[in-house]
């Protein structure tokens, strides 16, 4: 609808300056809906466009909603499954909140017969609308709203589903179709009753590379001013909406982030599962996240301005993407070994050419000479939840950042895992493998696959650090107890709102994107998730030559011990799981894991 307002002669009934609760409501058609309202089930509203089109009223002055009702159009009944009935105190509707959802075919109702939702918000609202669903034309016989007249406040808002609702409005209905055109809009987040509200201006477009070519679009949002979005740690302008088109459980990027963290990742991007509607229009379940970016609590790094040119201020903070589609970026560079990379901070609008030099400079020294400017640190952190996830793309783009006055080069965060935990059928199920994916089909940009090689192959001190890693890891959450738990939690958490998802978007028994197969419902999705964690741990422990065991086992002495049967065949392992050989005399005094068949002990070896 375009902005504009409205000079109107309200139509009132005797009664309606004292509307008692739940009393129909009445005032003045909006949108030449008045087919809607006219109380003949043999007439209909249908829009002149198949999408966006809705059909509503101004009641002249605010009532709080408690109800409201529906007849389906004959015929075309199925078109109001996930039509979405909105409140709002601007003519243009920008500033609406949902006030409920069509969520099934039940709820749909019958031709001649009114359905019914009551309506939990404590918000007043002056105008009010139905909204229908994509490709309806919003077909609708007859719509009623009822409630009672009073301002209301904040205090109970409705959310689509348990998850929290991210509405997003724009000027005259404008979609985004590109990554480059701003469209303004209002844009609030529906959170529980601790982040209960936020509703500010911005902006919206497109986001991402491969991703925009699905029919469900990823999104980049931007407030005006820095926001704090519901229990996020960054107050940011720029935020992300992903589509997980691909994904058929709606968590896998989520989980991937909780490997991070239980992998000690210096930062990992935040994200939340959200249901998302656009200008009315249910979306589907949606992942808010950070805009990687350089920020507080984001990519820390010092941020450069087009004056640092030379001294200690040319030497950062720079942040970069190993990049496959860096050619379509604007700035972008190629290595010396023709690594596409891509400049993300400067960004390219402030970028001096005396940078860009430098940084593409740097990139080389460490790309030809790793041991001396690469951390190793967050790189086999990276790497581990790439192997970990089985993520097929973890080289095809990979961030990168460095400090000023600091020579090093730093692997982070960690992106982009909709191919990952065995979900791309370019590759056999990574569990079956007997090496890294990487190595075994793996996508990589320019020339990752060798560098990666180099570090993790053909370095044999690299193996020590990498154990020690996954040693911590493995005591830290990476174990199958604490995962399984983590996918059964968001397994339940996305109940609700993965049937809305596969109701607006039916591809559960479709293979989009790269899925290796098709499972049949939400339910063996997420087993599919859940058996490839429990094998790939093992995998990973087996790959590394690591033996897990648990921190409560008792150390006893290898001349006291009556389990461990010293003149029987036993394994001998470091604390941090890496084979030692068969014989504790071979070795010098100190603490040792002992395996002997399914007996585990540390022993503490004395001579």
């Amino acid at each position: 609808m375009k902005r504009r307002y409205f000079s109107i002669i309200l139509i009132w009934v005797a009664c309606a300056m004292a509307l008692a609760e739940d009393n129909v409501l009445n005032g003045a058609i909006l949108n030449n809906s008045e087919k809607a309202f006219d109380g003949d089930p043999n007439t209909y509203f249908a829009s002149t466009t198949a999408n966006f089109g809705w059909a509503g009223m101004d009641l002249g002055m605010r009532h709080v909603i408690t109800r409201v009702g529906w007849m389906p159009r004959d015929n075309v009944s199925s078109r109001m499954l996930l039509g979405v009935f909105e409140g709002a105190n601007s003519p243009d509707f920008m500033d609406a909140l949902p006030l409920t959802i069509i969520r099934s075919t039940d709820e749909v109702g019958k031709p001649g017969v009114m359905s019914y939702a009551e309506v939990s918000c404590s918000q007043g609202f002056r105008y009010v609308r139905y909204v229908g669903p994509s490709t309806s034309f919003a077909h609708v016989a007859e719509l009623e709203f009822y409630g009672h007249e009073g301002m209301g406040d904040h205090s109970n808002l409705y959310r689509i589903t348990n998850l929290p609702t991210v509405s997003i409005h724009t000027v005259d209905n404008t979609v985004p179709r590109d990554k480059v055109n701003e469209i303004p809009a209002q844009i609030t987040i529906i959170g529980d009753s601790t982040y209960a509200l936020l509703s500010e201006t911005g902006t919206i477009r497109e986001r991402g590379n491969f991703s925009r070519e699905f029919p469900k679009k990823p999104w980049r949002i931007k407030f005006d001013s820095k926001q704090h979005v519901l229990d996020a740690p960054a107050h940011a302008r720029k935020w992300t909406l992903i589509n997980n088109y691909g994904d058929k459980t709606l968590m896998r990027n989520l989980l991937a982030f909780e490997l991070s963290e239980r992998l000690g990742m210096p930062y990992t991007p935040y994200g939340r599962a959200v249901d998302v509607l656009l200008n009315g229009e249910y979306k589907g379940c949606y992942q808010l996240c950070d805009q990687v970016q350089v920020h507080k609590n984001r990519v820390e790094i010092e941020e450069m301005t087009p004056r640092d040119n030379s001294g200690i201020e040319l030497t950062g903070g720079y942040f970069f993407e190993i990049d496959a589609y860096a050619d379509r970026d604007k700035s972008y560079f190629y290595s010396s070994k023709w690594t596409p990379v891509s400049i993300k901070s400067p960004d390219e609008d402030s970028i001096t050419n005396a940078q860009k030099n430098y940084i593409k400079s740097h990139f080389n020294k460490m790309e030809n000479d790793w041991s001396h400017y690469l951390d190793l640190n967050t790189f086999l952190r990276h790497f581990l939840v790439g192997e970990l996830s089985g993520n097929i793309d973890t080289y095809w783009s990979v961030f990168m950042y460095k400090h000023r006055a600091n020579d090093t080069i730093y692997t982070g965060p960690v992106w982009d895992f909709d191919l990952a935990f065995y979900n791309d059928g370019r590759i056999w199920n990574p569990n079956d493998m007997s090496d890294y994916v990487y190595r075994s089909g793996g996508s990589y940009a320019g020339n990752m696959r060798s560098f990666v090689d180099k570090i993790i192959v053909y370095t044999p001190s690299t193996k020590d650090q990498l154990l020690d890693i996954w040693d911590k890891a493995r005591h830290n959450g990476i174990d199958e107890d604490h995962l399984v738990a983590f996918i059964d939690a968001m397994e339940e958490e996305l109940q609700q709102s993965q049937e809305l998802n596969f109701i607006r978007w039916p591809i559960m028994n479709r293979k989009v994107h790269q899925n290796p197969r098709i499972w049949g419902s939400y339910a063996a999705e997420v087993e599919n998730v859940r058996s490839y964690m429990r094998k790939r741990i093992e995998w990973m422990d087996n790959k590394l030559g690591y033996t897990y065991v648990p921190e409560s086992i008792d150390i006893i002495s290898d001349h006291d011990s009556d389990e461990i049967d010293f003149s029987r065949p036993y394994s001998v392992y470091s604390l941090s799981g890496q084979p030692l050989g068969t014989d504790l005399n071979d070795l010098p005094a100190g603490i040792y894991i002992i395996r002997q068949g399914p007996l585990v002990k540390k022993v503490f070896h004395d001579f």
